[in-house]
């Protein structure tokens, strides 16, 4: 069987396996519940963020104001301007999944906006100048939405609807990881990983680097946007001070953890991260361990930095850094010039 009918099976795969686990997730505890989608959510981003930081060797730290325009798109039309549909159609299943539909698309749409806006000016800049580009357009987008009284301001924004479910989230999640691991492998995608490791030889060669970084740029926000959109159908509430730049270091360190340029790595660090993230939660609150231990404990940003140096330490390549791809390593030039004529 060829790979890519492998990827399609695989895709569909998850797409039923997500379908069944919504069916039975009734019964579920509504705390675990909640963070198993918050697992699929986080996975979505930090694929989409390797798309611009791993794939294409740029680093943003603005990946939160994407989500975060998803999330306030996406909440107001399906709270403000889902009247006229239901009156229509009715308030069924149909209607319902129909303007779920939409309202992600849209939230996906105004963040790929965003992303073009900040993306064609910006992305002509490299290494820490486009970081501290980024990260100022992500710190904008929390302050404006924060002084915009229509979606709440620092009030937040209450009373959306709860939609999101395990379907949704992870025929999301499989989604995004079907789209991005499919880019890469075309012809076209080739362009993103010859960015990455030499853009002078990339440019020499006729390359236009920039549009590929826009392109990247563009993708990775869309699905942001979406993962923003099922983050506040799935919350009910969302306020600007949840988008912050900690959101966005939060995304970046699930991208290093797994190790740039590898999809199953960094899917697999949004799921250890999060999950390690909760636990600490219960751990702060344990009397018996040290005080200091469980400031460390209730403190993300402290977390963040021993795993950093942790890792740079032990492996600076990420847990599964850039495994190969049908027996070929990713970027590695050398070793592909090597290969014998018929390989």
């Amino acid at each position: 069987m060829k790979y890519r009918h492998i990827k399609k099976w695989v895709l569909l795969g998850a797409v039923i396996l997500s379908a069944i686990g919504s069916h039975f997730s009734g019964g579920m505890n509504s705390y675990y519940l909640q963070i198993i989608i918050f697992i699929g959510i986080n996975v979505t981003l930090a694929v989409s963020l390797n798309l611009i930081n791993g794939y294409t060797g740029q680093f943003s730290l603005g990946h939160a104001g994407f989500m975060a325009i998803g999330a306030y798109v996406s909440a107001y039309l399906s709270t403000e301007h889902s009247a006229a549909l239901f009156k229509a159609l009715g308030t069924n299943f149909f209607s319902i999944t129909l303007l779920f539909i939409a309202v992600l698309i849209a939230g996906g749409i105004a963040a790929s906006i965003a992303g073009l806006i900040v993306g064609v000016p910006s992305l002509r800049l490299k290494g820490d100048y486009l970081a501290i580009v980024t990260l100022g357009f992500g710190e904008i987008i929390r302050v404006l939405i924060q002084n915009t009284d229509a979606v709440g301001g620092p009030r937040g924004y209450s009373g959306i609807a709860g939609y999101t479910t395990l379907f949704w989230t992870y025929s999301v999640a499989a989604l995004t990881i079907y789209i991005v691991v499919s880019l890469i492998d075309s012809t076209y995608g080739r362009g993103f990983l010859t960015v990455r490791d030499d853009e002078v030889a990339a440019e020499a060669v006729g390359i236009n680097t920039t549009r590929y970084k826009v392109t990247a740029f563009v993708l990775g926000a869309f699905f942001a946007g979406v993962a923003g959109g099922l983050y506040a159908h799935s919350t009910t509430y969302i306020n600007p001070s949840g988008f912050d730049f900690q959101r966005s270091i939060e995304i970046v360190i699930m991208v290093i953890l797994g190790g740039m340029g590898s999809t199953a790595g960094v899917a697999f660090a949004a799921i250890l991260l999060t999950l390690l993230l909760e636990y600490l939660r219960f751990v702060a609150g344990y009397e018996w361990l040290p005080d200091l231990v469980r400031r460390i404990a209730a403190n993300r940003v402290i977390i963040y930095s021993l795993v950093l140096i942790a890792l740079m330490l032990l492996r600076p390549q990420g847990l599964f850094g850039r495994l190969p791809r049908r027996g070929i390593p990713i970027g590695s030039a050398s070793k592909r010039a090597k290969l014998p004529a018929n390989a």
